[in-house]
């Protein structure tokens, strides 16, 4: 498909350096149930993405990463897939993904494909024989625990009501496990005939000419199916429970068998959701000489609560910071501050009230396209989408907000709060229909849309954004051209400067002989910085205000961009 990028400057530093074109490419991600409906069922679908990839071809992005789109009973909106080689009727048929990849490979455009291993859904055909009796040639496929053995032991369920990962089945008197939904249970990954069934789905994706695989949830793959007793010191402790889920005997075997039997035939771009707890561990999966994964994609930098502020902006540019360096010199990152499973960026790490929203979305964009990594940037995003902050449960489509309404519930909990909580903090906040224009369900469908549109959409809408050079659209599509233009956004070193600033984010991006600079000043107020480079002199590549001003200090949410000329 794409060709990967040429940047200006090809010397012998270059050369040392391990380019690939998923390094260089901006990555967009689409989920497809919200991005445009094609046949007025208020579900978006394959052929509404086709319909707008003049559009996407127009942001300058290199590639786009969609959410699940196989044969699923929607339990949790396609990541409970009942068939991998089918497409979900309300997405369209795999004629119609056909035609979406050959619309992508004519505008240079890569495609990444979600992959769900950890589970399927219990719809599937392999689980529906598994629990039919415990000499099913399927059994295996599934984590079972037999009734005589007694309660097994606990484990913690993402979204089971009562936070249980085991659920009985009265057929064959047993237990299956399920760290998500009692709808989507754990396939056993330590049973060969199951990773062979897997290795087959993904050459199926791969022969149709797909570029890469977003792995969801994958570091739980590999389990301890002996199910030792959780360790005292961890139970209640969710982050700890996960990093217990993420640490499986086999974990690493198994994705060097994968790499080995599948990813190494093909030109292909991997990429595990939350892989390693650290630095440290997130490079075992993408080292290169460990034969696995392409990059890495923590977690941490967007699970810190419910706004940038509760965890406090200096140690969040820390946290940047000792990422950076754990990767400083193998292995590759990812860089994004939203994605389907978390609220609006600006609403979670800026300011979205009418006053700074657009300014401040500007300056979100600049640090996802401008810090060293593989920036995935989420549909909307480019034009200041916001949370939707929904008043009532009964609006929420989303599994974990329902079950821990219903938790709450149960134990007669301050279910207001709650509400008032998901509000900033639900994903279903990103999961509302792409604004396109003003027209009813703002264009994205003629039909009831699946999930509410924001009310917004009358002044915050594509096709607005069209007409305004000075557009958050706009400053996005300048953001990816420079991104092109300047091998040091892509390759360039990365060092934090004036690391106390309780309001300002500068450092440095350095390759070759080449010194760029960006400030971003996280703040509703006028902020100063220090910085040790001659800034009188330097060049604006960007910056998010229309008007010039004095490098001294930076204005609200201000964004800049600059190369130093020490000459």
């Amino acid at each position: 498909m794409n060709t990967p990028l040429n940047p200006d400057k090809s010397t012998t530093i270059v050369s040392k350096i391990d380019k690939k074109w998923w390094k260089e490419a901006v990555i967009y991600q689409i989920y497809p149930r919200s991005f445009k409906d094609s046949n007025d069922d208020g579900v978006g679908d394959l052929k509404g993405i086709i319909s707008k990839l003049d559009y996407l071809e127009s942001l300058g992005i290199d590639a786009i990463w969609i959410n699940p789109i196989y044969e699923s009973p929607n339990d949790d909106n396609g990541y409970d897939v009942s068939d991998y080689c089918s497409i979900l009727a309300d997405f369209g048929t795999m004629d119609d993904f056909d035609l979406l990849m050959k619309g992508l490979q004519e505008r240079g455009i890569k495609l990444i494909m979600d992959l769900v291993f950890n589970h399927s859904s219990d719809e599937h055909f392999w689980f529906q024989e598994s629990r039919k009796s415990r000499t099913n040639e399927y059994r295996d496929y599934y984590y079972w625990w037999p009734a005589e053995k007694g309660i097994p032991p606990y484990r913690w369920s993402w979204f089971d009501v009562n936070s249980n990962a085991w659920k009985y089945d009265e057929t064959t008197d047993a237990y299956y496990l399920h760290y998500f939904s009692q709808k989507q249970p754990d396939l056993n990954w330590n049973n060969p005939r199951v990773r062979q069934e897997l290795y087959q789905v993904m050459r199926f994706w791969l022969d149709k000419g797909i570029d890469g695989f977003r792995m969801d949830a994958f570091q739980f793959i590999s389990k301890d199916d002996s199910f030792p007793e959780l360790p005292p010191e961890i139970l209640g402790n969710i982050p700890e429970i996960m990093k217990f889920y993420g640490r499986g005997p086999h974990l690493h075997e198994y994705i060097q068998e994968m790499n080995r039997e599948v990813l190494s035939h093909y030109e292909v771009m991997t990429v595990s959701e939350g892989a390693g707890a650290s630095p440290e561990e997130a490079m075992l999966f993408v080292d290169p000489d460990r034969n696995e994964l392409s990059m890495a994609y923590h977690l941490e930098g967007v699970e810190i609560g419910k706004h940038i502020n509760e965890y406090g902006f200096v140690n969040y540019k820390k946290l940047y910071s000792r990422w950076d360096k754990g990767f400083k010199e193998k292995g590759w990152l990812s860089i994004f501050l939203a994605n389907h499973d978390q609220p609006r960026m600006v609403s979670k790490f800026g300011n979205d009230t009418p006053e700074f929203r657009e300014i401040c979305s500007k300056m979100l964009s600049t640090f996802v396209i401008t810090m060293r990594g593989t920036p995935y940037y989420f549909q909307g995003d480019e034009l200041g989408m916001i949370n939707i902050r929904f008043d009532n449960i009964d609006d929420y489509n989303d599994i974990d907000t329902k079950n821990k309404y219903i938790a709450i519930q149960s134990e007669n909990g301050d279910l207001k709060a709650f509400l008032e909580e998901q509000k900033q903090a639900s994903r279903e906040n990103s999961r509302t229909p792409m604004q396109w224009n003003t027209n009813e369900n703002a264009g994205f469908s003629n039909g009831k849309p699946w999930l509410k549109v924001n009310s917004n959409y009358t002044t915050i809408n594509a096709e607005a954004q069209e007409k305004d050079p000075d557009s958050t659209l706009n400053y996005f599509r300048k953001l990816v051209q420079l991104r092109k233009q300047e091998p040091t956004l892509v390759y360039g070193t990365y060092t934090l400067l004036d690391e106390d600033n309780p309001k300002v984010y500068v450092y440095l991006r350095l390759f070759e002989d080449k010194k760029i600079i960006v400030l971003l000043n996280f703040s509703s107020e006028n902020a100063t910085y220090k910085c040790d480079f001659n800034l009188e002199k330097s060049t604006v590549l960007l910056s998010n205000y229309s008007s010039k001003n004095n490098t001294s200090k930076l204005r609200p949410f201000e964004a800049l961009i600059l190369a130093i000329n020490e000459s």
